[in-house]
């Protein structure tokens, strides 16, 4: 592969966001008028909810969502400019953040992928005013505990984001008794969203969504392009389009989409501004030691992960491309 080097593109989901982090991306020439576009399409003053709004305003899933897909691609299409990246690279997003890596991917155009995700989160916000729910993050314990835990009290494993981590979702009651009563050596830390996202409780999103998806002319992908449900490669632009509608109801496998990256021979992640979570996820998930196709212990190669947080991060993209190394190390570029 290039250089020696596997390179991943990543693009985050909610909660991932930050007060002001649009601000110093408004800086590239033509960023203005891109974010100007996105706010009339979408309805959404996004300049304003990306530079001065507080956390508590772009916590609101109608708002996020938009708003992180914004600022992803408005990155990547800067990043697009600067650096090639090599057309083996990868591409993969974690939840909201499928929609912006689809977008790179070249199935949908990023005006196309702001859309959605205003669509997709206002719909959801309002899935979520429907009844009580939420979302718990389970750390720890013995999984087939966890798994046999929300089973007894009515709760789904929405998300599994790596090993030791899975997100329950459902009804508060029942979430508030899966803190009382966590399985053995977890911890149960609620998690600050709307509703029970990635379950049943998202069905009148799903259907929204899929009436407003229909209108839309799907590319097949120009790069590898991974898929939450089960962290395969999609090569038909259809089928990811599908896959992105139904995510809202479906568990989300971000721990099979770092499967893959393994499988890839992944050895340098570059995640998408608002940066950081999936880069932690990384470090965490493809440092340890894993196994071969035979069953094997191998001690698998460290990852560099890159997590762009400002425009000046935009020049060690190209440091790494130009990198003649064969063979990465575990760290972070800072």
């Amino acid at each position: 592969m290039f250089s020696g080097r596997v390179i991943a593109l990543l693009a985050p989901g909610q909660g991932a966001q930050s007060p002001g982090m649009l601000a110093p991306w408004l800086a590239l020439t033509g960023a203005q008028e891109r974010v100007a576009a996105w706010s009339e399409a979408t309805g959404l003053d996004l300049r304003r909810l990306g530079t001065t709004a507080d956390a508590e305003e772009i916590k609101d899933t109608a708002v996020t969502q938009p708003l992180t897909v914004a600022l992803s691609l408005l990155a990547a299409e800067e990043l697009a400019r600067r650096v090639d990246l090599p057309i083996e690279a990868p591409l993969a997003g974690h939840s909201v953040g499928e929609l912006a890596a689809a977008a790179v991917a070249g199935v949908l155009t990023s005006d196309e992928a702001v859309a959605l995700a205003a669509v997709r989160g206002r719909e959801m916000a309002t899935a979520c005013a429907l009844e009580p729910t939420g979302m718990s993050a389970v750390l720890g314990g013995d999984p087939e505990d966890v798994t046999a835990m929300l089973a007894r009290l009515g709760l789904d494993a929405a998300n599994r984001n790596g090993t030791g981590q899975v997100v329950a979702a459902g009804p508060l009651d029942a979430l508030a008794a899966l803190a009382a009563h966590r399985p053995a050596g977890s911890r149960v830390r609620p998690l600050p969203v709307a509703g029970a996202f990635h379950t049943r409780f998202m069905a009148p999103a799903e259907h929204a969504l899929a009436r407003y998806a229909a209108q839309l002319t799907a590319k097949d992908p120009a790069r590898p392009l991974l898929s939450n449900a089960d962290g395969e490669v999609v090569a038909e632009g259809a089928e990811m389009l599908r896959r992105m509608v139904a995510q809202v109801t479906r568990p989300l496998r971000w721990d099979s989409c770092m499967a893959t990256l393994r499988t890839l021979a992944v050895t340098v992640t570059v995640e998408l501004p608002p940066a950081g979570t999936l880069s932690s996820l990384v470090k965490r998930e493809l440092t340890s030691v894993g196994r071969d196709v035979m069953g094997v212990g191998r001690d698998v190669m460290g990852t560099v992960t890159l997590a762009l947080k400002t425009p000046e991060d935009l020049d060690k993209v190209a440091g790494l491309v130009s990198a003649h190394s064969g063979t990465a190390h575990s760290g972070t570029v800072a």
